[in-house]
C-alpha cells in the first residue's frame, strides 16, 4: 500500500499559521483510508496548534523535531536527545552580532527533543516582519550561509533551512530522512523546502538514492497541496 509523507510548514500549512479550514477538512477525509505520516521540524505543541488535533490524531504517524520525537495513536513512542556545545553556543552568538539584519525580537534559541532551533529574527517577531526577514533572506541567502559555516566547523552536526525565519540543527544523521528507516514500499512525498540546504532535502536525496519507488511532489503552498491531492485518490 502507497504511504505519504507530508512536511508541515509550507505544504499543509502557512509557516507557523493554522491549517486552511476547509483544507483541514478535505484533509482529514483524504486521509481516513490511507497511510499518512506528518514530518515537521516543529515540536508536538506548535504541529497540533496549526493542524488541529483531529488530523494530529489520525495520521499513521507524526515525526516531530525532524523525526527526533515519534507519535502514533497520541502516544510517545521514541524521541532523541541533541544539545549545543559551548562553543556551538559562541558561535550563534557571533552570527547574531555579524547579521546585516537590524530587527530582532528574541527567542533566538529554541530547544527542542533531539534538535536546536535557531533564528536570527528571533521567534517572537510579528507576522510581518517574519515575511519581511524570509524575503530578504531569500536573496541574501544568510541562513543557508550560516547553515554551510556551522557544519564546516562542527562536521559532527547537521544544520538546514526550516520554515521562514529559522534553521534546524541537530547531530549527524538526525534529519527528515531519518523516518525512512521505518517506512517502506512506494513513497509520495509532498514538500516545500526539497532544494538542497532545506530540511526537506534529505527525504528526496535518500530516496533518489536508494533507487526506492517514489514520487516527489515539490508544492510552492499549502494550495497548490490541495489541488494537487484533489487528483489523487
Amino acid at each position: 500500500m502507497r504511504k505519504y509523507i507530508f512536511d508541515i510548514d509550507g505544504t499543509l500549512t502557512p509557516s507557523r499559521l493554522p491549517m486552511d479550514k476547509g483544507f483541514e477538512k478535505f484533509f482529514t477525509n483524504w486521509i481516513s483510508n490511507k497511510n499518512v505520516y506528518l514530518v515537521t521540524g516543529s515540536d508536538k505543541a506548535k504541529t497540533v496548534e496549526q493542524i488541529g488535533t483531529r488530523v494530529w490524531s489520525n495520521v499513521t504517524k507524526v515525526y516531530q523535531s525532524c523525526g527526533n520525537q515519534v507519535w502514533k495513536n497520541g502516544k510517545l513512542i521514541s524521541e532523541n536527545d541533541f544539545s549545543l556545545t559551548k562553543e556551538m553556543e559562541n558561535e550563534l552568538i557571533i552570527f547574531l552580532k555579524n547579521t546585516t539584519w537590524k530587527e530582532k525580537f528574541g527567542n533566538h534559541v529554541e530547544q527542542r527533543v533531539g534538535l536546536v532551533n535557531f533564528s536570527i529574527i528571533g521567534r517572537n517577531c510579528p507576522q510581518n516582519k517574519r515575511t519581511e526577514y524570509y524575503n530578504w533572506d531569500n536573496m541574501q541567502k544568510e541562513r543557508l550561509n550560516i547553515c554551510n559555516r556551522l557544519m564546516q566547523l562542527f562536521p559532527e552536526i547537521e544544520a538546514s533551512v526550516g520554515g521562514e525565519i529559522s534553521i534546524d540543527i541537530h547531530k549527524r544523521g538526525g534529519n527528515k530522512s531519518q523516518i525512512l528507516n521505518e517506512i517502506d514500499g512506494e513513497i509520495y512525498f509532498f514538500g516545500d523546502k526539497m532544494e538542497k540546504g532545506g530540511n526537506d532535502y534529505p527525504i528526496a536525496e535518500r530516496l533518489i538514492k536508494e533507487n526506492r519507488p517514489h514520487k516527489l511532489f515539490k508544492v510552492k503552498n499549502p494550495h497548490e497541496t490541495w489541488e494537487r491531492l484533489k487528483k489523487i485518490n
